[in-house]
């Protein structure tokens, strides 16, 4: 029996990996994130009532102790507003939340230099959340961000956060012509969150495996999605981290050796936020069609997603990256209406065939879908509580699914509510 599992994206993001983390924090001890900061967004209905969350774990819904890793970029300022709003909820957070040494700092610095850059590559812009992440990301490898166990340590804090206002100040004026930021409203804010989250501060990676040597159960919470990732993915229509399942061990701060299991979250067909590729895109008519019913509004932005056919190449790669033990399938009831579902099965170019994703965006962008029609249902699949309940071609679809990536399902969403969920085996077995 596995006591601790890795929950990964196994798409662009957007997955359902909120449910899915929902559905296994019920059995866990600890719930753990591991890379991203609030460009992420978890989606979860408890009781009818829909949180978002965007950096604490989403194990805070079940009342599970929950860390926040050193793989994160955290803007403190951020991190309280949604305590703040939690606990206004009556979610107590506090209590149960504890935040790696070191957690890289977002700063309004990141975000005006990151706003300033999308702005100066115009129409070949990223399609960021201009939240500061990937500009926080660049300090961390270049050595000078700010990390939460400076919090701890005022005229250290004081220090740093001098010179890289000053730095930066001459970046967004020199570079891009923006105006300067005032270091004292920065330096107040940081005071004010230091006072807040230093209880929460603590070493984390001898606390986590502290737990997975005492057989207590460990719950990895993934962000965004394989396609993503900053070296597997659409680069450089990228995040800044790693969302395969290996990210959890260097965001964590554990073992490859200490993972029990590892489950890829997919919805039963495709999306995307932001600008990139998304091979097997749909008419804007018909992703106007689906939207509604599958609720595609990014949880960070409120950007409407686009959206696609299930694309078996991208689920082959992140079956390579990630080696899932099994899919979580989610948003299958989205198919419901449909007489025929398209399944990209593989990819053509210049006449060949390929059945692996591309790193090269030339020749993505030259690549046709190729697809397996399948017959759909046309029956509603949203009260299904087991897989016996599903129509006969939903689940054939599913099984469709594991003969064409070799990784069997283990669940299957078909609502937003805790239990619209199908399990077809024990989360923790």
């Amino acid at each position: 029996m596995a006591n601790s599992i890795v929950v990964f994206g196994a798409q662009w993001g957007d997955e359902g990996k909120g449910r899915v983390v929902d559905i296994y924090a019920e059995g866990a001890d600890l719930v753990v994130r591991s890379q991203g900061g609030s460009n992420a967004g978890h989606t979860v209905f408890v009781d009818d009532k829909q949180y978002a969350l965007h950096l604490v774990p989403t194990g805070i819904l079940r009342g599970k102790r929950c860390l926040i890793g050193n793989g994160m970029v955290v803007d403190p300022e951020y991190l309280l507003r949604e305590i703040a709003t939690l606990e206004a909820d009556g979610i107590p957070v506090r209590p149960h939340l504890l935040i790696s040494e070191n957690v890289t700092l977002v700063t309004p610095y990141h975000k005006a230099l990151e706003r300033a850059h999308e702005e100066f590559l115009g129409g070949r812009k990223i399609g960021t959340t201009l939240q500061g992440i990937g500009q926080a990301y660049m300090d961390k490898y270049g050595r000078t961000a700010l990390r939460a166990v400076d919090l701890l340590e005022p005229a250290i804090l004081e220090q740093k956060l001098r010179e890289n206002v000053e730095f930066k100040n001459r970046m967004l004026a020199g570079v891009y012509g923006a105006p300067p930021l005032e270091f004292q409203p920065i330096w107040d804010a940081f005071q004010r969150c230091a006072q807040e989250l230093a209880p929460m501060i603590t070493d984390t990676p001898p606390l986590i495996n502290r737990a997975l040597d005492e057989g207590r159960r460990v719950l990895f919470e993934g962000a965004q999605g394989t396609m993503l990732d900053v070296d597997f993915g659409t680069y450089p229509f990228v995040t800044s981290s790693h969302p395969i399942a290996a990210g959890a061990c260097v965001g964590a701060g554990v073992s490859p050796t200490r993972i029990g299991k590892v489950v890829g979250t997919a919805k039963a067909y495709t999306t995307r936020v932001g600008a990139g590729m998304l091979p097997t895109e749909v008419s804007e008519d018909l992703a106007e069609r689906m939207r509604p019913v599958g609720r595609e509004y990014g949880t960070t932005t409120g950007r409407a997603r686009r959206i696609g056919w299930l694309d078996i190449v991208v689920l082959r790669k992140a079956a390579v990256l990630s080696a899932p033990d099994s899919w979580a399938i989610g948003h299958l009831d989205v198919l419901d209406e449909f007489a025929t579902i398209p399944v990209c099965t593989g990819y053509r170019w210049r006449g060949r065939l390929l059945d692996a994703f591309p790193n090269s965006l030339q020749v993505l962008a030259e690549c046709e879908p190729v697809y397996e029609e399948l017959p759909g249902w046309q029956q509603p699949t949203p009260q299904a509580r087991k897989l016996s309940d599903l129509p006969g071609n939903a689940r054939r679809y599913l099984n469709r699914i594991t003969e064409l990536t070799a990784v069997p399902v283990s669940m299957v969403l078909v609502g937003p509510r805790r239990d619209q969920t199908i399990l077809a085996a024990p989360p923790w077995d």
